[in-house]
């Protein structure tokens, strides 16, 4: 069996003006659904640290959409894990967001490796880098996330209905 061959390192860079320490809250919020992360509510069961299991889960809380370990936990600067999306059958990428104080706001950076070039799970990846900050950029300089993002809001009834039943929240326990 050959090796896989991982995709070139993703980057996606954006600049908030918002305050480093109201990115990085919204960034890794624990208790809400997250409209940049479509809607997915991040469950952990000690909190968000290096070690930590983690998975980003439907907000019906049935389903578990993403799974993963955090990797580095470092406030209010990095927040590095593991992904490995729950509906396709691809090993983890790693995923780091970086955050960097700027004059009149944060450059938040999101960053994608190790993902299996030509692979579903890369092409999921780059093509929710946008998406992702768009809406992280909205709701931290306005409230609100963007078009695209409260559109998303709206869509979970009908993303559950297609959901894999290899989804379902048993399947992937945080212990």
């Amino acid at each position: 069996m050959s090796e896989p061959v991982f995709a070139k390192t993703n980057i996606n860079r954006t600049f908030i003006k918002a305050p480093i320490d109201l990115v990085w809250s919204t960034l890794v919020a624990t208790d809400k659904a997250l409209p940049f992360f479509f809607g997915s509510i991040c469950q952990t069961t000690d909190g968000l640290k290096a070690g930590a299991k983690y998975r980003m889960v439907h907000p019906n809380k049935k389903l578990a959409m993403v799974v993963g370990e955090v990797i580095a936990f470092d406030p209010p600067h990095i927040y590095s894990h593991t992904f490995q999306m729950t509906n396709i059958d691809e090993p983890p990428c790693k995923v780091t967001y970086t955050l960097v104080e700027k004059d009149d706001g944060t450059e938040f950076t999101l960053t994608i490796e190790n993902a299996i070039e030509g692979g579903k799970l890369f092409k999921e990846m780059a093509s929710a880098q946008g998406f992702i900050s768009s809406n992280l950029k909205a709701l931290c300089e306005t409230g609100r996330p963007a078009f695209t993002g409260r559109m998303v809001a709206v869509l979970p009834p009908i993303f559950g209905l297609f959901a894999k039943k290899s989804q379902n929240i048993n399947n992937w326990p945080l212990g």
